[in-house]
């Protein structure tokens, strides 16, 4: 499988760097990106755009959850369009969040939702991305419940058959764990902003040595000052061109 690197520009807000939410994909096009994961909205206002350019790829977010930082339970997941229309749009594959810290009978229907995704993608033959996710204040360096809480469901969506598993990094140790283990494509997500531009292209680095398919990276690139994310980008690219895989 080819890796895969792609920004990140999905939010549902209106916030710095992501004014105009059809701008990055032009302003970013032609740098070492690979694909871009989207809302509805920008693939069918950028149709003409990705049509010029046939070698991106893009992931449609199907689902959303208000708000990805508090959990709030109530029902606030749910899907905002079908399997079905995304094979209409093109586009390559869907992606959806996989919150767990919630209650037992929402843990029940996110399954039984997931799993009926997974149907559909199988009938369609298109991938679908599951994000396992711990609910609640931004991750810091020291969040190590949280990672291995996520681990966990990382398990769980292999189980509900998930094609495609994004994580936030988790260390190299367990990335290794979780590609040995469950023997699906583990992309990793690039989190924040946070840090400098030598500690994200590490933490990009340990996941490929730990045998990580992809790298999703949003703010980490197009938040930052523009030759700040070149150079991240330009890092990236040189790292992921540098691994190889015999199956």
């Amino acid at each position: 499988m080819q890796i895969v690197r792609t920004i990140r520009i999905i939010l549902f807000d209106r916030i710095k760097g992501l004014e105009t939410p059809s701008a990055p994909f032009a302003a970013w096009a032609d740098t070492d990106v690979t694909g871009f994961m989207m809302t509805p909205g920008q693939v069918k206002q950028t149709e003409k755009f990705f049509a010029e350019h046939p070698h991106l790829s893009r992931v449609l977010t199907i689902d959303t959850y208000y708000d990805v930082t508090t959990l709030d339970g109530g029902g606030s997941h749910e899907l905002i369009t079908t399997v079905e229309e995304a094979v209409r749009m093109g586009v390559d594959a869907v992606k959806m969040l996989f919150p767990w810290n919630i209650s037992r009978s929402e843990r029940a229907a996110m399954c039984a939702r997931v799993g009926k995704i997974v149907t559909a993608c199988d009938a369609w033959d298109i991938p679908l991305v599951l994000e396992p996710v711990i609910m609640g204040a931004p991750r810091t360096d020291d969040d190590v419940v949280e990672e291995e809480e996520e681990e966990k469901v990382a398990r769980i969506a292999y189980d509900l058959g998930a094609h495609i598993i994004k994580i936030a990094f988790p260390g190299e140790e367990r990335t290794a764990r979780l590609v040995d283990e469950l023997r699906v494509p583990l992309v990793i997500a690039g989190g924040p902003l946070a840090g400098d531009v030598n500690d994200t292209v590490d933490a990009i680095g340990q996941t490929l040595r730990a045998g990580a398919r992809g790298i999703i990276v949003g703010r980490n690139i197009w938040q930052r000052e523009r030759s700040e994310g070149e150079r991240v980008l330009k890092e990236i690219g040189t790292l992921t061109r540098g691994v190889s895989f015999t199956s």
